[in-house]
């Protein structure tokens, strides 16, 4: 007996650990990835009621990424990048997208305009639904797509691939101090303030929000993002069991 056993114990330890093993391999991750030729500094925040991911906020040199496991319950919330950070004097701050004087956003939203992933995550019942797209409504600061692996069903790239500080009217073109160069393209709402533009009020539904000329330089150049509030809903992808979904600035 104790020459069989001891087989039988090692055999039954591998299988607990081979169980484990695929069990975390079988977790969503999350994977931001720059590949823009400056570093970008990407924030993440949390819809209310949902936990903070690696504390809101962190650098990313060019040609880096970082990965990490999503919550295995549901989650939904956004990822930009910041743009133009430093430290100086001791104050953190930022060109594009800052969340105040903080390089941890800790659950903090960010300064528009900004390019933005929505995620909704684990939702939709057995299913196990990844909703994500990308949103131009707040206006672009950088390149982005999202980029779903191992994905069940209709699970596409999406984003904005164009640098649109080159081509950005010059009505929406928000730059570095006094007549410096281009570092983020508005949206009409924030350029122009209007409740028809930035649909709110009378505005704020499906029937009243409407693209504008704004909105729609940004659908041009980015066909598959939303660019105004009441954009499609389908827009945003529902991908089934997904193994990671990768945020890929300058992609």
């Amino acid at each position: 007996m104790a020459k069989t056993s001891l087989p039988l114990a090692a055999s039954f330890l591998l299988l607990l650990i081979s169980s484990a093993a695929a069990a975390d391999t079988g977790r969503l991750f999350l994977t931001v990835v720059n590949h823009c030729p400056f570093t970008v500094w990407p924030a993440i925040q949390p819809n209310a009621g949902h936990p903070v991911l690696e504390k809101g906020g962190f650098a990313l040199p060019t040609n880096t990424h970082r990965s990490f496991p999503a919550p295995t319950a549901h989650w939904s919330g956004r990822i930009w990048g910041r743009t133009g950070c430093s430290h100086y004097n001791g104050r953190f701050s930022c060109v594009t997208g800052g969340c105040g004087d903080r390089l941890e956003c800790n659950g903090l939203g960010g300064a528009t305009p900004a390019s933005l992933a929505q995620f909704d995550l684990h939702h939709g019942g057995h299913q196990d639904l990844s909703s994500y797209g990308v949103s131009l409504v707040d206006g672009f600061n950088v390149p982005m797509t999202v980029t779903p692996h191992e994905g069940r069903g209709v699970c596409p790239v999406v984003g904005c691939r164009e640098d649109l500080l080159r081509t950005c009217p010059a009505h929406l073109q928000l730059r570095s101090g006094h007549g410096g160069h281009v570092v983020a393209c508005k949206s009409g709402c924030e350029a122009f303030r209007t409740d028809e533009l930035c649909c709110r009020n009378h505005y704020n539904s499906a029937q009243t929000c409407r693209a504008s000329t704004h909105s729609l330089f940004f659908k041009h150049a980015c066909p598959s993002t939303m660019t105004f509030a009441h954009d499609s809903p389908s827009l945003m992808h529902d991908c089934s069991s997904p193994r990671e979904l990768k945020v890929i600035f300058c992609h």
